[in-house]
C-alpha cells in the first residue's frame, strides 16, 4: 500500500486532495509536493527489509504515490548501480568518491524514474493521454511509458535536439513535434496543446510525481551507503527536479527514523552558457531570471529558467551548498577521463559534476577526506560528441 495522504504547496501552504490531478499551485504558480502518513509508515516500514525488496524504483513502493500495484506501469527503472570510483578519485585526489549512473535506466537516462511515477499515478487518475515539452532526454522517456500505457503522447523538443532523442521519441510512436528555440519555447507550444485537447501535460515540476519518481534517487544513495549519507553531493541542474526530489528524500528518511538529521552539502552544477541558478546564488536571489541566449552541448542543462527555482536555491542553502557552473570544454575533457580511468560512459551532464569536482577540490571547498557522491543522469552513447 501506499502511504500517500495530500499535496501542498511549499510556498503558500494551501493543501490539495491526492485523489484530485493537479498540475501547479492556482494561488502561487509553485510546484507541488506530495506528502504522505510517515507517522504511521514509520511504525510499518523497515529499512532493512528495503534491502531484499525488487531492485528497482518500485521497491519502495509504499512511499510512492500510487495507490493500486495494477497501475504501476514499469520498465524496470531504478535500482542503479553507485560505483565507488578509485582511480578516477586517485587523479583527483579524493579517495571515497562515487558515481552513481543512471545509464542503466531504461531509455538510458533518470528522466525514466521521473515519468514512470507520473505516468503511473495519471493513469491511476484518469488521464487517457500526454504532452511534454523537453530538450531530448524526458521526450523518449514520456514515449516508451506513454506506449507501455497505450496511450498517445506528444512531445514538443528543440530542432536541434541530438537526432538520438528524436529517433526513440518515433520509434516508441509518440508524436514528435520539434520546435525552433529552446525547451522554453517547446514549453509554450504543448502548453498550448495541452489546453486545446485536454491532453495531460507533464513538464518538470507542472505536475507533483515526477519528483517522486526522482527523489528514489536519494533513497538509493542512502541504502547504498549503509544508510550514512555522503558529505557532498554534486548534481547536473537543468530543470532541477532530481536536486529537490533527493534532498525530499532525505526529510522523508530522516522522519521515518532511517536516518539522523545530519545532510550533504548540495551543489548544483551548471553549463557556463546556460546558468540562471549559479547567477541567482551568487547574487543572493530566492529565484533565479530568465538566462537570455543560453547555449552548452549539454542539451539537459539548456534549461534558461526552472520553474523549481526557489526549491533548487532553497535546498542549496540549507544544506550549506554551493552553485558552480563549468565550461562545455571542461564537461567534454571530464566526460573522456571518466571513462578511460573508470570504463563508464558517462553523459556529458553527468561528466559536468566532475568537471565542477576539480574545481571545488582546487578551491578548498571539498576537502580530501571527505566522501563525494557525483550523479551522472544519462549514458553517453546517446550523446552526439
Amino acid at each position: 500500500m501506499s502511504y500517500l495522504a495530500h499535496l501542498d504547496c511549499p510556498e503558500c501552504g494551501r493543501v490539495f486532495a491526492a485523489e484530485e490531478l493537479h498540475t501547479i499551485c492556482p494561488e502561487c504558480g509553485s510546484p507541488l509536493l506530495v506528502r504522505y502518513n510517515l507517522s504511521q509508515a514509520r511504525a510499518h516500514l523497515d529499512r532493512d527489509e528495503m534491502k531484499v525488496q525488487p531492485c528497482n524504483m518500485w521497491r519502495w513502493r509504499e512511499l510512492m504515490p500510487v495507490r493500486d500495484e495494477k497501475h504501476i506501469i514499469t520498465l524496470g527503472e531504478g535500482g542503479t548501480p553507485m560505483f565507488r570510483v578509485p582511480r578516477l578519485g586517485a587523479q583527483l585526489g579524493l579517495p571515497q568518491l562515487y558515481i552513481k549512473d543512471e545509464g542503466r535506466n531504461p531509455t538510458g537516462t533518470f528522466k525514466a524514474r521521473g515519468l514512470g511515477a507520473a505516468v503511473a499515478r495519471a493513469v491511476e487518475l484518469g488521464v487517457q493521454g500526454f504532452v511534454i515539452p523537453t530538450a531530448g532526454n524526458a521526450g523518449g522517456a514520456l514515449a516508451a511509458f506513454a506506449a507501455r500505457a497505450g496511450l498517445p503522447a506528444h512531445v514538443f523538443m528543440p530542432a536541434d535536439a541530438p537526432a538520438s532523442n528524436q529517433n526513440e521519441v518515433k520509434l516508441a510512436g509518440a508524436h514528435l513535434h520539434l520546435v525552433q528555440g529552446l525547451i522554453s519555447d517547446a514549453g509554450r507550444e504543448s502548453a498550448a496543446l495541452a489546453k486545446e485537447t485536454g491532453l495531460f501535460d507533464v513538464s518538470t515540476l507542472k505536475e507533483p510525481y515526477r519528483l517522486e519518481g526522482k527523489k528514489t534517487m536519494g533513497y538509493e544513495i542512502a541504502l547504498d551507503l549503509g544508510w550514512q549519507l555522503p558529505d557532498v553531493i554534486l548534481y547536473p541542474t537543468g530543470g532541477g527536479t532530481g536536486l529537490i526530489g533527493i534532498w525530499k528524500a532525505f526529510d522523508e528518511m530522516e522522519q521515518l527514523g532511517w536516518i539522523g538529521s545530519s545532510r550533504p552539502r548540495m551543489v548544483c552544477v551548471q553549463a557556463a552558457g546556460c546558468a540562471p541558478m549559479v547567477e541567482a546564488f551568487e547574487e543572493g536571489r530566492d529565484h533565479c531570471e530568465f538566462f537570455a541566449d543560453a547555449q552548452t552541448v549539454a542539451a539537459g542543462l539548456r534549461v534558461p529558467k526552472p520553474l523549481g527555482d526557489r526549491l533548487i536555491l532553497r535546498a542549496v542553502r540549507q544544506s550549506h551548498g554551493t552553485a558552480i557552473a563549468v565550461t562545455d570544454d571542461e564537461m567534454i575533457a571530464a566526460r573522456a577521463q571518466i571513462a578511460a580511468t573508470e570504463g563508464i560512459q558517462a553523459c556529458l551532464e553527468g561528466a559536468a559534476t566532475v568537471a565542477a569536482l576539480r574545481k571545488l577540490l582546487a578551491s578548498g571547498w571539498v576537502k580530501p577526506d571527505e566522501r563525494v557522491v557525483c550523479l551522472n543522469t544519462g549514458t553517453g552513447l546517446k550523446d552526439p560528441l
